[in-house]
């Protein structure tokens, strides 16, 4: 778009003639002059120089400024009153601006203004000097010139206004323009305008934006598409996309730039589909209007965001097709759109084949490696851009590189960059040395995140933030609030960013009251609406189990994005409310918002949690509709649930049909198997992990031990765990050492689990000894049991759980004084045992039993359902062992609470209310021994399978027998 007035010809200014006169050889630059043995065998003829103009022009074209200059400087001494002097200024002032080459610039000013006065006061030579020292970022100079002039016109007006935009000095613009219509008599024009609008546009402000477009109005200069597409830009850029529409609507004439500012418009404030709509509609219109560059350059990254990959391929044909695929930009945007679209050959390709590359070329395939997680190629693309001569690396370059090496094992790749950036004098670059900060944090390494953020000489909000936000999202959250307040004591103010990383480490802390703290600061300040500090504010009551007020915030949030449902469809499992996770889904439903997923993930984990294996169907379904099932994070969601749901046969199928299986998928699936007490299964596909060339983390090992732990293994468990160390270099967590234990005092190796937990480099948790100490339970060890109750009860004295631990370590021995000690303790201390509780899924609905549950409406049926199975299992072997009622009761009294128990009311309502199918029971405590006896026989005698999950594992009951081999 022209700023100031498109033709600078000195023709209106002065008539200039040209006469012709003896060339002066000598004035020329030496690469013009010819040999002298030339001269002296030339006839005596007359040479015809050309106008100096000209061959400043040609000077400038090819990029020899200085040369230029040293020939003005030259006719200006020989012929001080040839008038194509004139000209030859502005071509040079013009090429000087150009190449930001300010010293050239100056030199050119002041030739003509000290040496030559007669030029001093021309009205297009101080114009173009105006707009020289504005495109060579000095806008001081620019400004000092102006106010000099004793006479201005609106041209230089305009150029000084265009000058400030240039430098983003938006508010300087906007007082120049108030001075120009409140101080002089000239009224503003369609140049004058377009730079105004722009102004506005930047300073994001809608209702100085409307006043300009008011005042262009009552000039008539709205009319002018330069006016036009300028007002459009600036309401796209304050989010006014309704009134761009308009503007355009209005336009009495439009030209490509239009189209192209309306569908840039729309793009940027996302909306996708009616960008590429406003394209399409250009395309078929009536106007035959042909794209250019700039147009593909705006359709292209829609197509990226949106991954329409076939749309961006029928752009590509038409860039072909129009000449236009070689040209830089349109280049670059395709490589940009092939890669976030997934289609990483096709972008390799088409970057091989480019003609010529900037630095943004080797960014954007260097930020696509990157993205895909693929540190190798990025480097190596980083090595073979730093071979061309002419394309030097730039922050953006590091930036992207960075974004691969955020994994604790990338950190030796983190390092290789950061020496990279100190030889190429990066380190100072506040954004570089911020995202250093952030990248070590993530991999872990703190002490070298710490190292370069100290090195930062002038630490800005954004350098404190990157520390903060480093620790509070990497597991150290005491450190992000040390971190903060040294912020604060510093004289720094915290931003948004910095009350989010606050926030957030306070979610991580449970510090609920300081976080509420936090919040009456916002509320008292009216800043809790903020996106980034809502969605943090949503977190921290999350974390902290406060659902209730976490749903109370999210109510308040008139405008909810994505993130916000995400984050509370996801934070109800996490609390164990599945339920309420799926209701809320279904409220992002009817509301037209379409999940993303996160929250499709967040969904499968709830049915995951209630084992609602129909519903899991249907959103898997629905999920299979929606084309998110190539989706890695959403497949392995979906293996999980059915895993979870009992359905072992679905799960193992989904993992099977996964395109592209990453190391999160193998885990679960080997996780799922455990569960199931596949032990086999699960080595077997471990196995075949490995030949697929996938190595195992601490995870994949955590969920191996543990299927080795349910099946009984013992040997190969310790065999893998072994392993996992000599072979894989893996060092054994406290979550490991949790599965060995688990293991062997499952099996009964109590010397072994005690010198497993005597080597242990830390000292046991409370894991370790809930494990030993149920095992004891069930083994009758109760000498040590008793010494591993000791220690546990010292170790986590609040959780009632372990109280019940004992407690029942006891009663097996029938030490009922010291059972009776333990639960006054436990009242005193106002702690509660769970209740027992199971349910069952019976089409879309749950049923939920607790134990003597006879409050139900259909008691009496259940009841008598109960007593029939009762009498047939007795028959072949049943009897109740009332062992497992652990109380001081009469035998009669067991009875009576073994047939309350809530499995088997559910495992009864589900015989009842279904035919011929399995009934899938859960529940939220460890079957007991009377209730497994009682399933495997009725599994029999109704010839019915029953698969109870218990909060251990999963048991698949059929024709009298256990899946775990009454090993559980």
């Amino acid at each position: 778009m022209a700023l100031v007035p498109p033709s600078l010809s000195f023709h209106h200014h002065r008539q200039i003639q040209l006469t012709t006169q003896k060339p002066n050889l000598r004035s020329l630059p030496l690469i013009l002059n010819p040999p002298k043995s030339c001269l002296t065998t030339q006839p005596t003829t007359t040479i015809t120089t050309p106008p100096i103009s000209q061959t400043i022009e040609r000077l400038c074209q090819s990029g020899h400024l200085d040369q230029a200059f040293l020939l003005l400087q030259r006719e200006f001494q020989e012929n001080p009153d040839l008038g194509d002097q004139a000209n030859a200024i502005c071509l040079l002032l013009q090429s000087c601006g150009q190449a930001k080459n300010i010293e050239i610039g100056r030199k050119v000013h002041d030739l003509f203004s000290t040496e030559h006065t007669h030029l001093r006061d021309d009205v297009v030579l101080n114009t173009r000097l105006i707009t020289m020292y504005s495109m060579c970022e000095s806008p001081s100079e620019s400004r000092i010139l102006f106010d000099g002039l004793e006479r201005k016109n609106l041209y230089q007006w305009n150029a000084m206004i265009s000058g400030y935009n240039r430098n983003e000095l938006w508010e300087d613009a906007m007082w120049l323009f108030c001075e120009l219509v409140s101080a002089t008599e000239f009224t503003p024009d369609n140049f004058t305008m377009p730079c105004v609008v722009k102004a506005c546009g930047g300073l994001l402000c809608l209702e100085l934006g409307k006043a300009v477009h008011g005042m262009a109005a009552k000039t008539g200069v709205d009319s002018d598409v330069f006016v036009g597409n300028a007002l459009i830009g600036m309401y796209g850029k304050c989010g006014a996309v309704g009134d761009a529409v308009k503007v355009f609507e209005k336009m009495p004439v439009r030209n490509l730039v239009s189209w192209n500012a309306k569908m840039f418009v729309y793009s940027e404030n996302g909306y996708a589909e009616e960008s590429l709509a406003v394209f399409w509609d250009m395309m078929v219109g009536e106007d035959g209007l042909r794209p250019d560059s700039a147009t593909l350059v705006t359709v292209l990254p829609v197509c990226a965001m949106e991954k329409e990959v076939e749309m961006g391929r029928l752009v590509h044909g038409l860039a072909v097709r129009l000449g236009l695929s070689y040209e830089l930009m349109v280049s670059n945007a395709l490589v940009d759109m092939y890669l976030k679209c997934g289609c990483v050959s096709e972008a390799c390709l088409l970057f091989d084949r480019s003609v010529q590359r900037n630095v943004v070329s080797w960014n954007v395939m260097i930020g696509g490696c990157s993205r895909e997680g693929d540190v190798y190629g990025a480097f190596n693309l980083l090595r073979q851009m730093q071979m061309e001569e002419k394309t030097k690396a730039n922050a953006v370059t590091i930036l992207n590189a960075l974004s691969a090496c955020v994994e604790c094992h990338r950190l030796r790749s983190l390092k290789e960059i950061h020496g990279f950036a100190i030889r190429n004098s990066f380190q100072n670059d506040d954004l570089v040395a911020n995202a250093l900060v952030a990248a070590y944090a993530k991999c872990g390494s703190f002490s070298f995140a710490d190292r370069v953020f100290y090195d930062i000489e002038d630490k800005t909000v954004s350098s404190w933030n990157a520390l903060i936000g480093g620790y509070a999202q990497n597991g150290e959250p005491t450190k992000a609030v040390e971190k903060f307040h040294q912020m604060t004591l510093s004289g720094l103010e915290p931003d948004w960013f910095s009350i989010g990383s606050l926030l957030l480490a306070c979610g991580h802390l449970k510090a609920l009251r300081d976080g509420k703290s936090i919040h009456g600061f916002l509320l008292r300040n009216g800043l809790e609406m903020d996106s980034f500090v809502g969605i943090s504010l949503l977190s921290l009551y999350i974390r902290c189990g406060e659902l209730s007020q976490a749903r109370l915030f999210f109510n308040k949030i008139e405008e909810k994005n994505l993130v916000c449902w995400n984050t509370m469809i996801s934070g109800y499992p996490q609390n164990g409310l599945p339920e309420n996770s799926i209701n809320l889904f279904r409220e992002m439903q009817r509301d037209g918002i379409q999940p993303s997923e996160i929250a499709i993930a967040s969904m499968f984990s709830a049915c995951a949690q209630l084992s609602a294996s129909r519903l899991g169907k249907e959103m898997h379904g629905f999920v299979i509709k929606a084309y998110l099932d190539e989706d890695p994070f959403v497949g392995s969601s979906i293996v999980d649930m059915y895993a979870k749901s009992g359905c072992i046969k679905q799960s193992c199928i989904a993992f099977e049909r996964l395109r592209e299986r990453d190391l999160v998928s193998w885990t679960v699936m080997i996780a799922g198997y455990g569960i199931h007490g596949c032990g086999r299964e699960a080595i077997e596909l471990f196995e075949r992990m490995q030949l697929e060339g996938f190595k195992p983390d601490g995870f994949t090992f955590i969920a191996l031990l543990l299927a080795c732990g349910h099946a009984g293994l013992v040997e190969e468990g310790l065999e893998y765990f072994s392993e996992m160390q000599t072979k894989h270099g893996i060092e054994p967590k406290i979550e490991h050492y949790t599965c060995i234990v688990d293991m062997l005092s499952r099996a009964a190796q109590f010397d072994r689990a005690l010198r497993v937990v005597e080597r242990m480099p830390v000292e046991p948790d409370a894991g370790i000894l809930s494990a030993l100490l149920s095992a004891c339970r069930i083994h009758g060890n109760l000498s040590l049991g008793e010494q591993i109750s000791e220690k546990l009860l010292k170790l986590d004295p609040y959780k009632a759980e372990n109280y019940v631990l004992v407690s029942n370590l006891f009663a097996r021995s029938g030490r009922w004084d010291n059972v009776r000690r333990l639960r006054g303790r436990m009242k005193e201390m106002g702690l509660k045992k769970d209740v027992g509780c199971s349910w069952v899924e019976i089409g879309s609905k749950f049923y939920h039993f607790k134990v003597g549950d006879d409050l139900l409406a259909e008691w009496e049926e259940i009841h008598g359902m109960w007593r029939t199975l009762e009498q047939k299992i007795t028959k072949i072997g049943y009897s109740f062992d009332t062992a497992s009622v652990l109380h001081e009761l009469d035998e009669e009294e067991k009875v009576d609470i073994l047939r309350g128990h809530s499995e088997k009311l559910a495992i009864t309502y589900g015989l009842l209310k279904t035919k011929g199918v399995a009934v899938r029971v859960f529940k939220n405590l460890r079957m007991c021994g009377d209730c497994h006896t009682a399933a495997k026989l009725v599994s029999k005698v109704e010839n019915r399978v029953i698969i109870v999950r218990d909060n251990k594992r999963f048991h698949h009951f059929s024709d009298g027998l256990c899946s775990c081999g009454d090993y559980w």
